[in-house]
Parts: structure tokens; C-alpha cells; sequence
């Protein structure tokens, strides 16, 4: 494993193994060429992966920093890059630098807490990490609430490891929705904002908050409409990350840079910044 501290400089990575999650995601394994992790993260980092020739962007690292074999990205397919990175095989070589920005606070502010997680579509990939994280440091935490929907039962992402993994883990409940019934789901039919309305969950909780911006608005009114506090309510704005480092510019808001700042951040912290985000 890299020891270099330096996050511009890009590591080799070969990937291992590919999931198909839905028809438009995918999960990449990636490791160090000679085995192990590129680098050491904490829940809710990002890195940058790279297709030399083809381009690079900013993913989150969805699998958890207590994982020490492997690190994982849940990529969604939506341009150039992303379509490249869906058309390459267990073998093939990018390059991944990082890690970047700060993370949920695991270690402090959310220990000892009740969880709710609650995320629609590929949002679920940046809390992945967190739930696998407090899942294996369980003795630290509350209990911990799920609360996932999507398009469809094809686009839940990660819907074996929820079903099998998650949903039988010593206190956690998971609430699983699509937005239209459809053939073969028993489960809840409904948007999440209204099923979170519906579920009625412990206002006195901790929220992470993740998934498309219309989603976490009307989720975040119906929180506190509940009697949630905006100051136990966390989201990431890692889709906003450009360099990671600062420099470009384009991730900033206010005073505020997505890469240096967050990309974590509590809802008090967002309700400061300018109307322009």
C-alpha cells in the first residue's frame, strides 16, 4: 500500500472484480497492482479515478475503511468516462489518486448515536460506506435505521447485500422502496420523502442524507416537520468536487469549497450558504 501523502499523485490500480448492480451501475474492486489497498479513507471520502486518454472524474469510495483488502467504487453510467469505465474487464488498469475531502464524523459527532440513513438511487453508494463502517464497530453505535428507494426493484443498487447482509444485522431495520408498483416487489411503493413521513422514525436520531437534490429537499422538509434537527442532519455534496484540491474553483459556493469544506456537511451549514447553491 502507497504511504505517499500526496493525493495528486496517481497510483496504478488493477481492477479485480465487477458487479452489475442495476443496468446502469456498476461496482468496481480495485486494488494495488501488487495486492492490498491503493490507500487508507475514512466513510464519505472521495478519489479520482482515471482512464488514461479518456479522462478522469470524482467517485466516492463506497466500500468501508475497515475493509483493508480492497477499496470499491459504485459508478453510474452517464458520459464519456463512465461509459469507458463500463466497458473495461476484471484485468484492466486505471489510475486512482486520493483521498479527498473530509468524512462523516464516525469517530466523534456519531458515536453513540441512533442512525438513519436514507438515500435514493446511486445516493445510497457514499452512505455505503458508512453503514459497513458502524456495522463492523457496532458496540459504538444506537440503533440504526435504513431507508432506500429507487426507480424500480432493478435499480436498487446493492439489493443482495441490503437483503442478506443489512437487513439481518443486530439492531437496524431496513425500509426499502420504489417510486411505481411493479411485478415481483411485495415491498413499500411510494417516494421516499413520503415513506419517511409514513415510518414515523425517532426525531432524536442522527440522518445521513443522500441522493437526487429534489429528493433530499422534500425528504429534508418532511424531516422537520418531524421535529429533526437540521444540526443531526448530514449530506454529501460530492457530485460538486472537481480537482478535490481547491484550485480550479468550480466547486465553489460562497465562501465554501466543496473539495476543501466538505464534501460532507451538516444541513445548518448548507442553510449559510448563498442562494446560489
Amino acid at each position: 500500500m502507497c504511504k505517499c501523502s500526496d493525493t495528486l499523485i496517481p497510483l496504478p490500480g488493477v481492477i479485480t472484480a465487477i458487479t452489475e448492480e442495476t443496468p446502469d451501475v456498476k461496482t468496481f474492486r480495485i486494488n494495488a497492482p501488487e495486492g492490498g489497498k491503493l490507500f487508507e479513507h475514512m466513510p464519505g471520502q472521495c478519489a479520482m479515478l482515471c482512464v488514461p486518454g479518456v479522462g478522469e472524474a470524482m467517485f466516492s469510495i463506497t466500500s468501508s475503511p475497515t475493509n483493508k483488502e480492497y477499496q470499491e467504487f459504485s459508478i453510474k453510467r452517464c458520459g464519456e468516462l463512465t461509459n469507458c469505465l463500463h466497458g473495461l474487464s476484471v484485468g484492466d488498469m486505471v489510475t486512482v489518486r486520493g483521498p479527498y475531502g473530509n468524512h462523516f464524523p464516525v469517530e466523534s459527532e456519531l458515536k453513540g448515536k441512533d442512525l438513519i440513513f436514507i438515500a435514493g438511487g446511486i445516493g445510497l453508494a457514499p452512505l455505503r460506506s458508512v453503514i459497513n463502517y458502524v456495522a463492523d464497530n457496532r458496540a459504538d453505535y444506537g440503533n440504526v435505521d435504513i431507508v432506500y428507494g429507487s426507480r424500480s426493484m432493478d435499480d436498487l443498487v446493492r439489493y443482495q447485500e441490503i437483503t442478506e447482509e443489512w437487513a439481518k444485522r443486530e439492531r437496524t431495520n431496513v425500509y426499502l422502496t420504489i417510486d411505481r408498483p411493479q411485478d415481483g416487489w411485495n415491498g413499500h411503493v411510494g417516494f421516499v420523502p413520503s415513506y419517511v413521513k409514513e415510518l414515523n422514525l425517532n426525531a432524536a436520531a442522527t440522518v445521513l442524507l443522500c441522493g437526487p437534490p429534489i429528493m433530499i429537499k422534500f425528504v429534508l422538509a418532511g424531516l422537520l416537520e418531524l421535529g429533526f434537527s437540521k444540526e443531526r442532519i448530514y449530506t454529501t455534496l460530492e457530485l460538486r468536487m472537481k480537482c478535490g484540491v481547491g484550485k480550479c474553483g468550480r466547486c465553489n459556493i460562497g465562501s465554501k469549497y466543496v473539495c476543501k469544506d466538505g464534501p460532507v456537511f451538516k444541513f445548518t451549514q448548507i442553510d449559510e450558504l448563498p442562494d446560489e447553491f
